[in-house]
């Protein structure tokens, strides 16, 4: 009884997961705006995004179909194990249920991100049904945006430059300093030499001042000799 169980919940488990896989097929497409290919490429510039009533249709339908077969895979899991098999199977289960949540999740967040980015070219205060904005068709929009795009691109690129030169610039003044503070240390080093030579030269000085001080003192003693006598 337990393996009839078994079988029949992963053969609705399987049957699920075609219906999933399929679904978000045209899930992803409709979030992606491809939908609007089927029009005139006139429509196709000028008109407002299309299909959203459907991609919140799809989106539950998707939701729920999710939360089935969640449901499928723990009733699978309190069926008592009838083997190796059987595990590994309701492991494959599992990894294909969560791969389904991330791309459905994904595919969600990229048509908010789309739609966010329809509404801000469009601007506030406009008429969703408005064929152009300010003169200008979808397409131009695009192509306005491409060219503020490139030009933030470059002033990223001269701010760079201007980065690389001031680097390049610090890098000479630093081998400048590296060479200044170079021949500081050849002078240090030569300054013992130096004082040791004055030093030389202070003592010679007072040498032959004691004796030039000599010299005159026995003279002058020699003429006070001289004078009383």
């Amino acid at each position: 009884m337990g393996v009839s169980n078994y079988d029949a919940l992963r053969k609705q488990a399987r049957h699920l997961e075609n219906e999933i896989d399929l679904k978000l097929v045209a899930f992803s497409k409709i979030g992606a705006g491809t939908s609007t290919s089927l029009h005139s490429s006139s429509s196709t510039d000028t008109s407002p995004l299309l299909g959203e009533h459907v991609f919140d249709s799809l989106s539950e339908e998707i939701s729920q179909m999710l939360d089935k077969l969640s449901s499928l895979n723990e009733n699978m899991s309190e069926l008592p194990a009838t083997g190796a098999a059987a595990i590994h199977t309701l492991q494959r289960h599992r990894e294909i249920l969560h791969g389904y949540k991330q791309e459905f999740n994904k595919i969600c967040a990229n048509h908010t991100t789309r739609i966010e980015r329809e509404e801000l070219l469009r601007g506030s205060g406009l008429a969703t049904n408005s064929p152009t904005i300010s003169g200008l068709s979808r397409r131009d929009l695009y192509l306005k945006e491409s060219t503020h795009l490139n030009s933030s691109s470059n002033m990223v690129n001269d701010q760079i430059n201007i980065a690389i030169e001031t680097r390049e610039h610090l890098l000479s003044q630093r081998q400048a300093f590296k060479r200044l503070q170079t021949r500081f240390n050849d002078i240090s080093n030569r300054f013992p030499l130096i004082s040791s030579l004055i030093q030389r030269i202070n003592i010679k000085k007072k040498r032959d001042s004691l004796i030039l001080g000599a010299v005159i003192a026995v003279c002058v003693i020699l003429l006070l000799l001289y004078a009383f006598n």
